[in-house]
C-alpha cells in the first residue's frame, strides 16, 4: 500500500519563499509519477506540478512555472516554491499517478490520473 507523508506547509507573506517536502512509501513499480496539486476553498484541485521517477522529466502548471521548482532525491520529492502570491493560498497535496509519460503537462497534471494521496497541508500567502 502506498503512503505519502507531507512536511513544509504553514504560512508567509507575499514574495516570500516556502520548500514542502513529500515521502513516497511503498510503491511496488519501477515508473510513476509523484505530483503536488492544490485545492483553494470553493474550487476544484489544481495540478501544480510533477515529477517522473524514471528519468526525473518535470512538468508545471503555467501559474507557477518559474516560481516552483520540483525535485526528487530517492524516493522524497521536494517542492521549492518562491516568489509567493496571495493566489498560492491552498492545501497542498501530493500523490502518486501515472506509470505511461505524455508530453502533455494538461495530461501528467490531471489529478484524476493520480490514485494515493497525502493528508494535505495548507500553505497561507498573506500580508
Amino acid at each position: 500500500q502506498v503512503q505519502l507523508v507531507e512536511s513544509g506547509g504553514g504560512s508567509v507573506h507575499p514574495g516570500g519563499s516556502l520548500s514542502l517536502s513529500c515521502k513516497v512509501f511503498g510503491v511496488t513499480v519501477k515508473y510513476y509519477t509523484i505530483g503536488w496539486f492544490r485545492q483553494a476553498p470553493g474550487q476544484e484541485r489544481e495540478g501544480v506540478s510533477c515529477i517522473t521517477s524514471g528519468d526525473a522529466t518535470t512538468y508545471y502548471s503555467d501559474s507557477v512555472k518559474g516560481r516552483f521548482t520540483i525535485s526528487m532525491d530517492n524516493n522524497i520529492v521536494y517542492l521549492q516554491m518562491n516568489n509567493l502570491k496571495s493566489e498560492d493560498t491552498a492545501v497542498y497535496y501530493c500523490a502518486t499517478g501515472p506509470t505511461i509519460y505524455t508530453p502533455d503537462a494538461d495530461v501528467m497534471l490531471n489529478h484524476r490520473l493520480y490514485d494515493s494521496w497525502g493528508q494535505g497541508m495548507l500553505v497561507t500567502v498573506s500580508s
